[in-house]
């Protein structure tokens, strides 16, 4: 699957020194997008060698984790 054009234009429009910052954004912006669709129960986060982001994923509000039935 390739990168939307539009993310790419987005994180080239974005200093270098602001482009993690940026990155955390879109990922928030994705996941918030994701949690509206039906029938999307999880989400996998794969922040190869920046894992401390996960669990916060700059704001996204994923914990506390929801109750299944």
């Amino acid at each position: 699957m390739d990168v939307p054009d539009e993310v790419v234009k987005r994180m080239k429009g974005v200093a270098k020194e602001k482009q993690a910052e940026e990155g955390l954004k879109i990922c928030v912006e994705t996941i918030q997008r994701l949690k509206e669709c039906e029938g999307v129960k999880g989400f996998h986060i794969m922040a190869i060698e920046w894992e401390e982001q996960v669990p916060d994923c700059g704001g996204s509000r994923l914990y506390p984790r929801p109750k299944m039935d």
